[in-house]
């Protein structure tokens, strides 16, 4: 069974850069079908796709966010990566590492909170 821990700071200073681990036990993230994803739900809104990196190591983003996101792979360590520069208070959020097995997510992470000071 695969499971998804994100980690990292809850709380962030404006204009600095978030940045969170998605640690993946008992799967592969090289496995070209999983589509390793950073989703995101701020306070009262739904829920946000960011990103992914495909188990072939292509990323796709969302263009409004493609400027100051970069997701990666540590593949030594089996982990996803998610770095959001330039933060403000507006994404402030819980955010959410999930697994997409072609059209389907199959997996998530249980969330972490993030904050943006203001």
């Amino acid at each position: 069974q695969i499971q998804l821990q994100e980690s990292g700071p809850g709380l962030v200073n404006p204009s600095e850069t978030l940045s969170l681990t998605c640690i993946v036990s008992r799967g592969s993230i090289t496995t070209s079908d999983y589509y390793w994803t950073w989703i995101r739900q701020p306070p009262g809104k739904g829920l946000e796709w960011m990103g992914a990196v495909q188990g072939n190591g292509r990323t796709y983003y969302k263009p409004s966010l493609k400027s100051r996101t970069s997701i990666s792979r540590d593949t030594s360590q089996n982990h996803i990566t998610l770095q959001l520069s330039s933060v403000t208070p507006e994404d402030s959020a819980v955010y959410f590492c999930a697994l997409k097995n072609g059209e389907r997510y199959v997996f998530w992470g249980q969330g972490t909170q993030v904050t943006v000071s203001s």
